[in-house]
């Protein structure tokens, strides 16, 4: 009971995975091509089956003992759980790891929207867990803005010796406001620096699964301005390397502190202070102070993996749930509900049930279109390298897929709760690890406010609207030329988007204004979230709209099982349209009315 306990509270959803990648966004179409030689698409499909096995099984055995085992601070180390242990060796003994690593640095070189489909499947089955695995990543930054000493020493030895990494950010007054970090750098010679300072929230800051963890530290260097731009990057080990690549002597830097959480407990969250007793050594990362913009590399990537893990944790949970309403009776038939002979049913012949289930069906598919359209705009920056379109998309749509998922995801999730009722409340079913271990979401790597505020001024104004009307131009196509079958949806889609235009030019009034005005972009301050969930909203809508396209066209031809998954797909789209789109005019009609009163009230009247 026990071990099945463990093994069973993933639910994938492999199928809705194949359907993005292979029948909506067609990568097989350069799956098999250069860059992507290595994955063609029946390659692909043996990896997601195998990685959706593993994840259901051995990745998903530790979820719960992640959770329950407290982890302990013991002389500056932190042992896992022997159960954390098996699931990670399942993972690198497998060479997951390496499916996005380039295959110069001994890896797969696998397309991007590949690599982010395995990738929701092992962070839905073990999200704590998963956050161990961030080797790569640094492994894969390194290599891009490192010095060529550098890539062959620290780039190589984090992917050969399965090392861990991590990114080290924020301190305990610089939070958000990076750029008010005080950890600082003193040059010794070359690209050797000394480095002080306290860092705090590091996750797998330390952990006794590997050997050793490079760091990846910004620190301001002496004489550096303030700001983000007097920030550099260092590479900061635990164990110095020697000449020959073995592990040399345990570096100034110790974890003094881990946190205790609501959530994602498995997951070291450390307080690392460096420098204090002995000497902190890190390396200038490419020998050049561009920390910040380096920094981004990593903070793009954490960012995406963000939306993955909300929009997996909400799709397993809408999955146990609908499993539960399928075997839970309870009460008769509401037409019946006088007649107390009438048989008992399942839940999911109840009205209100049926709603619960269609609304989480809905947005965890449109979260999923999200992610996936997003990853696949990864892919073409790699085939039309000289397109900037890509980028700048991939830019815009990158806050939404953080912000605008870890809030519904976290929103959602009490939905699932609510189908099983008093049960959903134990420990019994996942559900109430997964709202705990979902919360975050909402708050690391920026907050909703910050996905927001980045998505309006730095996304859409200092772009001047431009990848925006580009990538507009298309929903508008669909909205002028799709199918009769969906032309209510389609016209309210067109309508969605008009209000959504307003929104966006009310908040740029205010900005103009504010010129002259300061005070006048407190009016913008007060709905940039609301532009975040209204363009998210449309953008899932006509992609869902688009996917029901493809499902009404292979309908007639399909068989029983996909007969079903066809008309879920249409389902979730109508119901999404009906459910999301109206709020969008509701949110412009408050950003124009909007005068910031709030501002002038007395603090105390708060």
């Amino acid at each position: 009971m026990h071990d099945e306990e463990h093994m069973s509270h993933y639910k994938s959803n492999l199928r809705d995975i194949e359907f993005n990648l292979f029948e909506y966004l067609k990568v097989g179409e350069h799956y098999g091509t250069a860059p992507f030689d290595a994955f063609d698409r029946d390659t692909a499909m043996d990896a997601l089956r195998e990685v959706d096995r593993l994840a259901r099984d051995e990745f998903a055995a530790s979820f719960v003992d992640a959770d329950r085992i407290a982890l302990q601070l013991d002389n500056g180390e932190v042992a896992l759980p022997e159960s954390v242990h098996r699931s990670l060796d399942a993972l690198f003994d497998g060479g997951w790891h390496l499916l996005g690593i380039e295959q110069g640095l001994g890896g797969f070189g696998a397309p991007d929207s590949l690599r982010w489909a395995t990738s929701e499947l092992f962070v839905g089955a073990n999200p704590a867990v998963f956050l161990y695995a961030s080797g790569p990543l640094m492994s894969r930054v390194i290599e891009a803005v490192g010095t060529e000493a550098q890539k062959q020493t620290w780039a190589k030895a984090i992917v050969d010796n399965r090392w861990g990494a991590t990114m080290v950010l924020t301190e305990p007054d610089a939070g958000s406001d990076v750029g008010a970090g005080t950890s600082k750098a003193m040059h010794i010679e070359g690209e050797t620096y000394h480095l002080e300072g306290v860092k705090r929230f590091i996750t797998s800051g330390e952990n006794d699964y590997y050997e050793n963890i490079v760091h990846l530290v910004l620190a301001r260097r002496e004489g550096g301005e303030p700001g983000t731009k007097g920030l550099s990057m260092f590479i900061v080990p635990k164990f110095l390397m020697n000449e020959d690549g073995s592990l040399g002597a345990r570096n100034g830097i110790y974890t003094t502190n881990i946190e205790k959480k609501m959530g994602i407990k498995g997951s070291t969250t450390c307080e690392l202070t460096m420098g204090a007793d002995e000497p902190c050594v890190g390396y200038l990362v490419g020998d050049v102070h561009k920390g910040i913009k380096q920094m981004f590399l990593v903070i793009e990537d954490a960012r995406m993996l963000i939306g993955v893990k909300s929009a997996a944790t909400l799709s397993t949970g809408y999955l146990n749930a609908l499993e539960y309403a399928k075997v839970r009776v309870q009460s008769a038939d509401m037409a019946e509900m006088m007649d107390k002979t009438a048989p008992r049913v399942e839940i999911i012949r109840h009205p209100d049930v049926r709603r619960m289930l269609m609304l989480q069906k809905s947005y965890a598919e449109g979260l999923r279109a999200l992610w996936m359209y997003t990853a696949m705009t990864l892919d073409r920056m790699r085939l039309d390298p000289h397109d900037e379109h890509w980028a700048k998309l991939n830019d815009l749509l990158l806050p939404l897929v953080k912000g605008y998922s870890s809030e519904k995801a976290y929103e959602l999730l009490a939905t699932s709760l609510q189908v099983f009722g008093g049960s959903g409340f134990t420990q019994d079913y996942p559900i109430e690890q997964y709202i705990r271990d979902a919360k975050i979401d909402t708050l690391y790597e920026g907050t909703t406010a910050i996905q927001a505020l980045d998505l309006f001024f730095r996304k859409i104004v200092r772009d001047q609207g431009q990848t925006l009307m580009r990538f507009a131009e298309g929903i508008l196509e669909y909205v002028k030329g799709g199918s009769d079958e969906f032309a209510t949806e389609r016209q309210e889609l067109g309508q969605a988007l008009e209000q959504l235009q307003n929104h966006i030019g009310v908040l740029v009034n205010y900005s103009v204004e504010s010129m002259t005005e300061p005070k006048e972009i407190y009016k913008a301050g007060f709905h940039t979230n609301a532009l975040l969930e209204s363009l998210a909203e449309v953008i899932i809508g006509w992609l869902l709209l688009e996917h029901a396209e493809v499902a009404a066209v292979k309908l007639p031809d399909a068989d029983t099982v996909d007969t079903a998954f066809y008309e879920g797909k249409i389902a979730s789209a109508r119901f999404f349209v009906r459910d999301a789109l109206p709020k969008v005019a509701i949110r412009t009609a408050a950003a124009q009315a909007e005068d910031a009163w709030l501002m002038r009230l007395a603090d105390e009247a708060f």
